[in-house]
């Protein structure tokens, strides 16, 4: 994978402005906060936001892939406010999750997501590069 970061461009916080690989494709569709029996086990915003990143994980896996192979991030949240002001215990849990792999990102807020409780959904893009 390269990071693409046009010259002269401010370094991204925790995103990358854009990202070339080559190498198979995975798609996971949106997760959101519960568990593995679908399930909310909080109603805390950074906590729903960790095991929202646990769950891409955990489907990241299925594939062969871990965080160092995501390409594209897009996020969906219920609060821009909450996401702003918690943005420190955000970056923790994410860098706990998954690490300092940080690909292109949007983030957008919505006014409520399928699931009444959740707070946050998350869909990514990987690229597993091809072996040789």
């Amino acid at each position: 994978m390269k990071i693409l970061q046009p010259p002269g461009w401010a370094t991204p916080k925790g995103y990358a402005n854009g990202v070339a690989a080559r190498g198979t494709l995975v798609f996971v569709g949106g997760q959101i906060g519960w568990n593995a029996q679908q399930q909310f086990e909080t109603e805390d915003f950074i906590a729903q936001v960790e095991q929202t990143l646990r769950n891409v994980a955990a489907v990241l896996k299925e594939a062969g892939a871990g965080p160092e192979h995501m390409v594209r991030m897009t996020w969906y949240v219920t609060s821009r406010d909450e996401y702003l002001r918690r943005l420190p215990e955000l970056g923790a849990a994410y860098r706990a999750v998954m690490g300092r792999n940080f690909p292109a990102m949007t983030c957008v807020e919505v006014s409520a997501l399928m699931e009444a409780r959740a707070q946050v959904e998350i869909e990514v893009t990987a690229v597993v590069p091809d072996a040789g």
